[in-house]
């Protein structure tokens, strides 16, 4: 998004004021629980600053910022600051916990898979050879130089925006005690319960809904939320649905996963790593996620 057109807008609703902005290639919205105005606007534009910050470094859209200069290295190291290193050190961590089947390398398979809502799958010999420039294990990084085979390249897309969310809700821990709800495209923390002290109402979309039908509604006071599912991305053939989300080992859609998980934890950073990880498990997503002892809700 150029620069020229960062703007938010600010609307009232009963005893709460809306501030919504797009970044990162979604509609992202900052509920208030106040009236005042000039309060709103300085959160609003500390919240929205943050995010572009974010996209601006981190999309791999973007040309000049540090992700485009790791991929277009063509096999010779880069330097990576410390706020990088830390994303990268959490995404080593991710792979190793799903053995593989999360890895920031594997966006290169976009260039096989549309999904669209169509038929059309890619050629298994397409799929294969760019197969070959996946891979965590086939890259070197050692803090805080990270080196790519050429034509390899990374994408912390799977990490970015609860990232974003996470410390748009330090900064706003830092400027107010009032109760906020922060909502980057489905990625949403709370910074306290609302006055009524029985939470944010936020609601879980049914997955094929097309009129976005909230199937349950919950109350979180305090944490962040996450959802991982196919109900926007996915291809369709002989009766088949193909889900946008990969495994890196086979460069095909994760089998047998739940339609939607939706998780609740600590952190949104935490609630999206705990929902991505389950489905990458495929039929034994909700094993999975009893195994980690936190709260879900899984749709299949």
């Amino acid at each position: 998004m150029a620069k020229a057109e960062r703007t938010f807008r600010l609307a009232e609703k009963p005893g709460h004021l809306l501030g919504s902005f797009l970044a990162m290639g979604s509609p992202c919205e900052l509920l208030i629980e106040s009236t005042d105005l000039g309060l709103a606007k300085n959160l609003v534009q500390s919240v929205a600053d943050e995010a572009w910050r974010i996209e601006d470094k981190f999309s791999r859209y973007l040309p000049g910022n540090i992700i485009d200069r790791i991929n277009q290295s063509d096999g010779e190291p880069v330097e990576v600051d410390d706020e990088t290193a830390k994303l990268l050190d959490f995404a080593a961590t991710l792979t190793g916990m799903s053995e593989g089947r999360f890895d920031i390398t594997s966006g290169v398979l976009r260039e096989a898979w549309k999904f669209d809502g169509s038929d059309n799958l890619p050629d298994p010999a397409t799929v294969n050879a760019i197969l070959e420039r996946v891979g965590w294990h086939k890259l070197e990084w050692s803090r805080p130089f990270l080196t790519l085979r050429p034509a390899m390249q990374i994408d912390l897309g799977g990490i970015g925006k609860e990232y974003a969310v996470d410390k748009a809700a330090g900064l706003l821990h830092e400027q107010t005690t009032v109760p906020c709800l922060i909502n980057f495209g489905g990625d949403i923390f709370a910074t306290g319960a609302s006055s009524d002290s029985k939470g944010w109402q936020v609601g879980i979309e049914a997955p094929d809904s097309n009129d976005r039908i909230a199937r349950k509604i919950i109350r979180l006071q305090n944490g962040g939320l996450a959802t991982s599912g196919d109900a926007r991305r996915f291809l369709l053939k002989d009766g088949v649905r193909y889900g946008h989300i990969l495994n890196p080992k086979t460069g095909w859609p994760v089998t047998d996963a739940p339609r939607s998980i939706t998780v609740a934890a600590d952190t949104c950073t935490q609630a999206g790593m705990l929902a991505t990880l389950a489905m990458l498990e495929g039929e034994n997503s909700e094993e999975f996620l009893r195994e980690q002892d936190c709260q879900f809700w899984c749709y299949r």
